[in-house]
């Protein structure tokens, strides 16, 4: 039992961090306990609560550091783009908040940009979770 409980609180730190700006994919990491466990809808679960509870982080860090540094910072051509897909999208363009380095660059800009936070979580959560399930699907063998 200890076992298990050692493999979802690693998968959750794992999917944690890989939603900061860390340079970490927690995909490798949820298929392994899906192959491993049989299981889906736990790690799907655990694996999406905390990229989510990660991305809250970095939509902190964004409201932040705004308010810290006000319109005196210079944007990369990353952020730019990201600023770019939330003022054409708005919240729907945070499904994408997974997708490695545009996803940190889009969650921290809704923080930036003072996006409210019940729309952020709902769409930054859908988004996760979504990706989450097709890769717990395809590491079960359910996708077709």
């Amino acid at each position: 039992m200890s076992d298990l409980l050692l493999a979802y609180a690693g998968l959750f730190a794992w999917s944690f961090l890989a939603a900061t700006v860390l340079p970490l994919g927690s995909e490798v990491a949820l298929a392994a306990l899906v192959r491993a466990e049989g299981r889906v809808w736990a790690p799907i679960l655990v694996a999406t609560v905390g990229n989510y509870l990660g991305a809250c982080t970095t939509y902190w860090l964004g409201r932040r550091a705004a308010g810290a540094l006000g319109g005196g910072r210079q944007e990369s051509a990353r952020d730019a783009r990201a600023s770019r897909l939330l003022a054409r999208y708005g919240g729907p363009a945070l499904l994408l908040s997974w997708v490695p380095l545009l996803g940190d660059a889009l969650v921290a800009g809704a923080g930036a940009v003072g996006m409210p936070f019940f729309g952020f979580s709902a769409w930054v959560a859908s988004g996760k979770a979504l990706r989450y399930l097709a890769v717990a699907w395809a590491a079960a063998g359910l996708w077709p």
